[in-house]
């Protein structure tokens, strides 16, 4: 099954190549310019022009809303899970882990919020989801207080430099059967 790539914006290319990505989901400022990569869908990539702030109220920023997550969701849920999904914000510490942890759960909703976020920590010590996205979609996915509770429990993520894609798988490994 297919994972989901979380990358910083400037290795978008790279990773969309590397991992055969098709589509994508851009979290990045609003009127902050860059370039799709020509492996990815035009029809299939989603941009949601927010910053990496965790309240509102602070002048031209904008903060993730409700809205953004039911974007999020939404276009999760129309992932043809056939090739790894490619999500990216500026460093992709941030938005694009809480959006990676929110469209694991879109698509595999049964599984358990803290294995998930514990799979995000194994894959990511410098991830640090936004605490905000991770907010809403914790509500937008009736997780009651599952999802924010698993990523307070990890805790910030080590110092990066914004140079550390990853790939999220969405379910556990399996161990081989022993014969």
């Amino acid at each position: 099954m297919a994972g989901i790539v979380v990358s910083p914006l400037a290795r978008i290319a790279e990773m969309a190549v590397r991992h055969g990505c098709r589509e994508m989901l851009s979290l990045i400022a609003r009127g902050q310019e860059f370039h799709r990569p020509a492996v990815i869908n035009g029809a299939r990539h989603l941009t949601i022009g927010i910053n990496d702030i965790i309240f509102a109220g602070t002048g031209d920023l904008v903060a993730p809303q409700e809205v953004h997550v039911e974007q999020i969701i939404g276009f999760a849920r129309a992932w043809e899970r056939t090739q790894p999904l490619l999500v990216h914000c500026w460093m992709g510490i941030s938005r694009s882990p809480a959006a990676a942890l929110i469209a694991a759960l879109a698509v595999e909703p049964d599984q358990d919020d803290r294995e998930l976020v514990e799979r995000l920590r194994r894959v990511s010590p410098y991830a640090t989801p936004n605490a905000r996205l991770v907010e809403i979609g914790d509500t937008a996915l009736s997780r009651s207080g599952r999802l924010i509770a698993a990523v307070s429990a990890i805790g910030r993520g080590a110092d990066a430099d914004g140079n550390a894609p990853f790939l999220l798988p969405l379910r556990p490994e399996r161990a081989p059967d022993a014969d």
